[in-house]
């Protein structure tokens, strides 16, 4: 739809569905990227923790029914939504997990910007010798990132997660991309790495554990994690008093967020003004928790 149709309809109906999400970015981002294109937009968040597949269901299909351009999908239900849906692109079905529904004539498609958007922020930290590199977490947001390395060329993808089958699922469907493994542990999945991502929820708000004992980190490695809240997450505090390079999941929220904005309408938002919109919520977010 063009520009003019978008401007000419009713709201730009967006949404999320997850739990949980109140702490997320998302309509922040969405919203601001739509003001700044003259669009009215609208990002919904549907937060409904425990849903079945006939919770689920249900959700999508008030979302076809009810003038959504279309919804992204967070924890936990990247995998469960997959066999819910009209269709796949050829990225979300190789790696059966979805974090962005679009709706169009009526039908739902599943789509991945977890995996473009990893792929667009990591690349800066990425060089030529970084070949091995450790993925903590097998589910929607560990794919999408296994997946994101595999497309920029690393050779030497170790998974670990805490249900061994499925890391072991998920380094066969990267079989015919390259080279992954299951690791036995963290200390095997960090020995001779030089990169690691955290693709779990783990230190996430209120969350403060880390996936990754601070003693395993060292200065020549480089750190990223996927969760934003906090910015700075045990594991990058940790990684940084180490002297390694780190990564937040600001770049991850933007990036997926503006991939998933131009699916759901045609049109490149400004990653400038996400990420501002992005900033404004942490720094809110930042200045309530120390004065609670």
């Amino acid at each position: 739809m063009s520009k003019r149709g978008y401007a000419a309809s009713k709201k730009l109906l967006t949404g999320l569905i997850g739990a949980p999400i109140a702490h997320s970015a998302s309509p922040a981002m969405h919203e601001c990227a739509a003001e700044a294109l003259g669009l009215r937009g609208h990002y919904q968040l549907i937060e409904v923790a425990g849903a079945d597949a006939a919770g689920l269901r249900m959700m999508l299909e008030g979302v076809r029914r009810l003038g959504f351009a279309g919804v992204n999908i967070t924890y936990p239900y990247k995998e469960a939504v997959v066999p819910l849906l009209d269709a796949l692109a050829p990225g979300a079905a190789a790696m059966g997990a979805v974090n962005t529904v679009v709706v169009r004539d009526g039908r739902l498609t599943g789509h991945n910007t977890d995996t473009t958007g990893f792929a667009r922020a990591v690349a800066p930290l990425l060089a030529p010798a970084d070949n091995a590199v450790a993925v903590i977490g097998a589910g929607g947001v560990g794919k999408a990132i296994a997946f994101a390395l595999a497309s920029l060329g690393v050779t030497d993808i170790r998974i670990l997660d805490s249900e061994p089958a499925r890391a072991e699922t998920l380094v066969a469907l990267l079989a015919p991309r390259g080279g992954a493994r299951v690791a036995a542990s963290v200390e095997e999945a960090l020995d001779g790495a030089t990169g690691l991502v955290n693709g779990t929820p783990v230190g996430m708000l209120p969350n403060r554990d880390t996936p990754v004992p601070a003693v395993l980190l060292r200065s020549d490695l480089w750190v990223a994690d996927a969760v934003y809240s906090p910015l700075i997450t045990p594991l990058l505090a940790a990684a940084r008093d180490k002297g390694a390079r780190i990564m937040t999941g600001r770049e991850l929220a933007i990036y997926q967020a503006a991939d998933a904005f131009e699916l759901f309408t045609g049109l490149a938002p400004s990653t400038e003004v996400m990420g501002e919109a992005f900033d404004a919520v942490m720094a809110a977010r930042s200045a309530a928790y120390q004065a609670a």
